[in-house]
């Protein structure tokens, strides 16, 4: 199949295609178990295989995919047809940025294929955590295991040949309990890397799901008889359970390239930077650095290659405070650098990702992740802050259309008085302008204070790709935030 491949993109050179490559899936299978009570009420195994094509002409693209393979050449056709035609309406001709031809393979770090493990071995493990939840003012209780493993063989007319093997593991927690006035209230854990150096089965850690499950049933039962959180400005301490979507969701996004010049407003939003804003804008204070870090070990964010062959890298976003570079890939730095009429990227960020063979690749986030600072652990950071709430759990979110504002609710607040942690609150909120609020970061935790949390379902694009991947986040400190509300 490789050989033939390699024949095609040959032949659609000679047919005036300007670039060509192939993203050949032989097998991509996931699995989804949810418990629910101590019921199995799903138990989902899908399988499938096939191949996308890209083709550019005359500065179009053109795409097609098959998972029926016995007519390749058709295939091919179809992605050049369909790029001559684009090519007759194309209002930007599509250029791309240099890249070197690889030959490589990579494979997630992973002991234990999860895909081997029986099936009674998997509900064994949830009616264990079950019964764990079963606990007084609990009444309903949540278990889920999540895994994907999918091989990628990518082609193109430059001469890359890359083979990617990778191997997802999520799985979480969930209990919800009612309080006095009838009100559901909810608390929940999900597996990040928690210093697990793979993640195959053997992440599956039962005396971390064990402790966690205990952890989540005391807390939710501190908020069922909780006060409610005030309405008031006060310091904000975001614990790494929360950190992670504050970053996902006014970093991440925010620093898509195509977002940044418009290509997604129909669907999921644009945002607020403009192309002037690289190399001047104070996004945060001088303590908040960001990055897109492809390369942190063992996190769904680290991919190898991207899906137009560019090897995955370590990008800073924000240089202590300063807006400095975007999530890329090799179509949007060559059309950022035109319309800015100056080089803001110097090459691709390697974050072009399909989350299928019949999906076309956009720029997604990697691991977008915050640096941890000097200012300590946890207690250091309470024990200096006056009048403050630490906050944990994402319970919903509302984010401008641009990402310019958010509003947060968690599942759990602490309120901090004079140095120390106090009473626990329920329903607690926060709000703000996303650079305003990044500009108040006041103290960023130590690298003690890191959690790696893994996401399986960032959603993004027309048609809709789920994607996954990563965010490091410390613990963090932000001065005069509006709560409660």
């Amino acid at each position: 199949m490789l050989q033939k491949i390699k024949q095609q993109l040959k032949r659609l050179q000679g047919l005036g295609a300007d670039y060509a490559d192939v993203r050949w899936v032989p097998i991509e299978e996931s699995s989804y178990l949810l418990m629910w009570n101590g019921n199995l009420k799903e138990s989902v195994l899908d399988r499938e295989s096939g191949l996308g094509v890209r083709v550019l002409y005359k500065g179009a693209w053109g795409f097609s995919a098959a998972s029926d393979l016995r007519d390749l050449p058709a295939i091919f056709d179809k992605a050049l047809d369909n790029a001559r035609a684009a090519s007759q309406r194309v209002t930007f001709p599509v250029r791309l940025a240099d890249k070197e031809a690889i030959q490589a393979k990579f494979e997630s770090p992973c002991q234990i294929n999860p895909f081997q493990v029986p099936l009674a071995e998997k509900v064994a493990f949830m009616n264990e955590m079950d019964e764990r939840l079963d606990q007084p003012g609990v009444f309903q209780r949540i278990a889920d295991l999540n895994f994907i493993r999918k091989q990628i063989i990518f082609v193109d007319s430059e001469g890359s040949e890359i083979e990617k093997l990778i191997t997802e593991v999520f799985a979480g927690l969930q209990v919800l309990g009612r309080d006095e006035e009838g009100e559901t209230h909810e608390r929940k854990f999900s597996l990040g890397r928690d210093g697990a150096s793979t993640r195959g089965w053997e992440s599956i850690d039962q005396q971390v799901f064990a402790e966690n499950a205990d952890r989540i049933v005391k807390e939710m039962n501190q908020v069922l008889v909780a006060d409610q959180c005030p309405k008031d400005d006060r310091t904000v301490i975001l614990l790494p359970g929360m950190m992670w979507l504050q970053t996902h969701e006014t970093i991440g996004h925010p620093l898509e390239l195509d977002r940044i010049l418009g290509y997604e407003l129909a669907y999921a939003g644009g945002s607020f930077v403009t192309l002037d804003d690289f190399g001047s804008l104070r996004y945060g204070s001088e303590k908040l650095t960001a990055r897109a870090d492809a390369k942190l070990p063992n996190t769904p964010g680290s991919f190898g290659y991207d899906d137009d062959g560019v090897p995955c890298q370590n990008t800073v976003l924000i240089d202590k405070g300063i807006l400095v570079g975007a999530i890329t890939g090799r179509q949007m730095v060559e059309e950022a650098n035109a319309k800015a009429g100056r080089k803001i990227f110097a090459s691709s960020g390697g974050c072009n990702r399909a989350s299928s063979f019949y999906r076309v690749p956009i720029e997604r986030m990697t691991n977008i992740n915050i640096d941890p600072g000097q200012d300590g652990t946890l207690e250091d950071i309470v024990r200096d802050t006056e009048k403050g709430i630490v906050l944990d759990g994402e319970r919903s979110w509302s984010i401008g259309s641009n990402r310019e504002q958010f509003h947060f609710a968690t599942e759990i607040g602490w309120l901090v008085e004079d140095g120390e942690m106090k009473q626990v609150v329920k329903n607690p909120t926060y709000k703000g302008d996303t650079v305003k609020f990044w500009n108040s970061l006041s103290a960023v935790g130590d690298e003690s204070t890191v959690k790696v949390a893994w996401v399986p379902n960032c959603g993004k694009g027309q048609p809709n790709q789920v994607m996954q991947l990563g965010h490091a986040a410390p613990v963090c400190r932000f001065d005069n935030v509006r709560i409660g509300e």
